[in-house]
């Protein structure tokens, strides 16, 4: 079988994907990251305990419920092994926990 050749490339920014075959280009808008968020990867909500790769997560209705709920947490080091030592559980699509209030 014949092998395709693909690359893929970011922009300036990381904001875009940028992918090139032989067939030609195309070009993929990647979520935004929040303003406060902006130079973080992990995002954790503090009322589920559930953290988000802002790299992978595709949902962006829930990470801006995050944000105007003012529950976001960032990590530093900014690693999902940071976020797991606090306590934290990476997000999965349709995975559901229920919310209690932030204690700090």
């Amino acid at each position: 079988p014949r092998a395709h050749r693909i690359e893929v490339e970011l922009d300036r920014l990381g904001h875009e994907v940028i992918i090139s075959s032989p067939k030609g280009r195309a070009s993929v808008e990647r979520m935004q990251r929040p303003s406060r968020f902006e130079h973080t990867r992990y995002l954790g909500d503090k009322r589920t305990q559930l953290v988000y790769d802002l790299d992978t997560w595709d949902d962006a209705a829930v990470i801006d419920d995050v944000v105007a709920a003012e529950t976001g947490l960032c990590f530093g080091p900014d690693t999902l092994v940071e976020a797991r030592n606090r306590g934290y559980t990476l997000a999965k699509p349709g995975l559901i926990r229920r919310q209690r209030k932030p204690r700090a």
